[in-house]
């Protein structure tokens, strides 16, 4: 899990989002409202979605925010969650990213990368303790 992931807020332009997105490497944002609670999820996918659509309507995807391209179907996890059964809920909804709640504040996020590393090296310690 990384703890106090980079988030964004739903009245942020799109544009910015993009930028953080790119400028980081990640595969999406996390959408949070003045309190710390995550509202939606804002990915890659959502982003060219809607950059595509102003161009396609003769928009200006500089006029575009985040409430409007974000996901509202939150898929989240608490930090007590097992990384088996996070990685099953991802697989299922191939989304690749979930919000970690903790008393609906979040907490931290854990990606598909989070994922992968930590089977990853699972399977190197049980090889390791097998010598």
């Amino acid at each position: 899990m990384r703890r106090n992931p980079l988030t964004i807020g739903s009245d942020a332009n799109l544009v910015e989002a993009i930028e953080k997105i790119v400028e980081y490497k990640l595969t999406g944002l996390t959408v949070t409202d003045d309190e710390g609670r995550a509202v939606g999820i804002l990915s890659e996918l959502d982003c060219i979605k809607a950059v595509l659509t102003a161009v396609y309507n003769d928009g200006d995807p500089e006029q575009s925010f985040v409430r409007d391209a974000m996901s509202t179907d939150l898929a989240t996890v608490s930090p007590q969650d097992g990384i088996v059964e996070v990685a099953q809920a991802m697989l299922d909804t191939r989304q690749r990213r979930r919000p970690v709640l903790e008393d609906g504040k979040l907490v931290g996020q854990v990606s598909s990368s989070n994922i992968l590393w930590a089977l990853m090296e699972h399977s190197r310690r049980k090889i390791f303790d097998a010598r």
